[in-house]
């Protein structure tokens, strides 16, 4: 798979999903637009790009805010002229807490970053890719999605949502030539899998590791690159007859 001369957009792009995303891309010739919500944070990750690039750049951008979503999609725009691909990726875990006990805010928090921030990126990055012909976005959903999700309550159900906006997007923009696809990883070698580990087991979270990597059947964790895999394939040129579909990517672990 190639991507010469096409624009690609991931938001949580110093997440591990993103990082992996972002080099792949990168790897593969495409334009990348690198979005986050720390300059900080991003200008240390385009540090391990070749610095001479002129291929990738960093936009600071909060996706739960309308006004700056319509500034990443400009600005990638402005410096690259189109948008082919969207890794929809930005997404937060929230708590660990019984449904009773669940902080409102931080209900409130996932449900603006995993939902609206999902949807704000289709709505305009889909009038660019009108501009190019047409497009390819993949949402990060996740096996959570698929299932329940008890003391993650949030975070289920906003990956739930991801897979229902992705089929209603689907039909809606398939007349511009815009195929929208999700995937639904498990378990991945993340910092988001640190968090739950350590909000599950305080103690010894290396017993959460161990404990699910044994259930799974291909018995670990996955690697934020092999997900990376899954996206390329769903933007590339081989899966121009896929859209509204959702791939789990979980070791097996959803039908275990």
């Amino acid at each position: 798979m190639r991507f010469t001369g096409k624009s690609v957009v991931i938001t949580g792009a110093t997440g591990g999903l993103g990082r992996a995303a972002a080099k792949r891309f990168h790897d593969e010739g495409a334009h990348v637009a690198l979005v986050d919500l720390h300059q900080n944070d991003l200008d240390a990750f385009l540090q391990t790009f070749d610095t001479g690039s002129k291929r990738i750049i960093g936009i600071e951008a909060d996706v739960s805010k309308n006004t700056d979503v319509k500034k990443y999609v400009n600005e990638t725009m402005a410096v690259f002229g189109r948008i082919d691909t969207l890794f929809n990726n930005a997404g937060i875990e929230g708590s660990i807490s019984s449904l009773e006990d669940y902080e409102e805010d931080t209900f409130d928090r996932v449900v603006q970053v995993n939902i609206k921030g999902v949807w704000l990126g289709m709505r305009y990055c889909a009038d660019a890719m009108r501009k190019s012909g047409g497009g390819s976005i993949i949402n990060t959903a996740s096996a959570a999605g698929l299932m329940a999700t008890p003391s993650l309550i949030a975070y289920g159900a906003s990956k739930h949502a991801v897979i229902g906006m992705t089929k209603s997007a689907s039909i809606e923009l398939a007349p511009a030539g815009i195929r929208v696809n999700a995937v639904c990883p498990g378990v991945i070698n993340t910092r988001m899998m640190r968090s739950i580990e350590e909000q599950t087991i305080p103690d010894n979270p290396e017993e959460y590791v161990k404990a699910v990597s044994e259930k799974t059947p291909l018995g670990r964790y996955g690697e934020p690159e092999e997900v990376a895999s899954l996206v390329a394939f769903l933007a590339s040129d081989e899966a121009t007859y896929i859209t509204g579909s959702s791939y789990v990517i979980d070791g097996g672990l959803l039908n275990a």
